[in-house]
């Protein structure tokens, strides 16, 4: 496995594999790798001829009083887990390297970056699309794998992706979780004791919308339903919870299909969720 830390570097050692033909797959992470993130590579190795990670906390999607500082960054143990994986190349930037001085250009996101996730941290995805375009620009994959733990991220890219025709496929990948249901984040590292059981709640509220929603309930009373759960749980904090179209993340139609999404704060940390639903 080899590691570049600059972007010539990335540049360089991409272009040789591109010269021989090789597909690359790409997997943009911010480190702290888990399950989930391993996934995703596990996904590339399977189609892809060449595996590049990128690690890279990235400032401009984080809001400021977020926790930027405080945010993991275990590179040892993310370089040896990548290795483990079958990583090929590893991408691991200063925020010097990726943002120059005198940087002046961010990317607008359109209304499916406005509600939800986009609503509660403003300017989060306009920091996620100028980073992930800046990757697509560099790695220039064949293949790009993301989660679908994130999934207004994952809209948000798509759009992205469509909208200035970069020439890559965009495989979403399932949500990786515990036994008990909880989605792995690597948020869930600020868990503490009982917190970790109260996080599961994120977890039942989706499994009850989604038998509310084969129960032929509207998505109105579905919300309430997993809003009422989520504030009837001790230490947890509701910040929203909605019925939305998978795609514009706006009101879905009749028929579905339906997304669940939620974030709840427990303790530290702020846990997002979500469960697609087609009747």
């Amino acid at each position: 496995m080899k590691v570049v830390r600059t972007v010539a570097e990335l540049r360089d050692t991409v272009e040789v594999s591109r010269r021989q033909g090789r597909t690359i797959g790409f997997v943009p992470t911010m480190g702290a790798l888990h399950a989930g993130h391993l996934s995703l590579v596990e996904a590339a190795r399977s189609q892809d001829d060449i595996v590049v990670v990128s690690i890279f906390v990235n400032p401009l999607q984080f809001g400021p009083t977020e926790d930027l500082a405080a945010y993991p960054r275990p590179e040892e143990d993310d370089l040896a887990a990548a290795r483990a994986a079958g990583v090929d190349l590893v991408f691991l930037p200063s925020v010097e390297e990726m943002y120059p001085p005198g940087r002046a250009t961010e990317i607008e996101t359109g209304p499916v970056a406005l509600p939800l996730e986009g609503a509660a941290r403003p300017g989060h995805f306009s920091g996620v699309a100028t980073v992930v375009a800046k990757l697509l620009n560099l790695v220039q994959p064949d293949r790009l794998y993301l989660g679908q733990k994130d999934a207004q991220q994952v809209a948000v890219i798509k759009t992205l992706v469509r909208d200035l025709s970069f020439p890559v496929d965009v495989v979403v990948c399932p949500t990786v979780r515990e036994p008990d249901g909880l989605a792995l984040s690597s948020r869930n590292a600020y868990l503490e004791g009982r917190q970790r059981t109260t996080a599961t709640v994120l977890w039942r509220a989706l499994e009850a919308g989604r038998r509310g929603l084969e129960a032929g309930e509207r998505a109105e009373a579905v919300e309430e339903k997993m809003r009422a759960m989520v504030t009837a749980e001790q230490g947890a904090e509701l910040d929203y919870a909605a019925v939305v179209d998978p795609d514009s993340f706006g009101t879905p139609a009749a028929a579905g299909p339906y997304l669940l999404v939620l974030a709840v704060r427990v303790g530290r940390a702020r846990l997002i969720d979500n469960m697609r639903v087609a009747l």
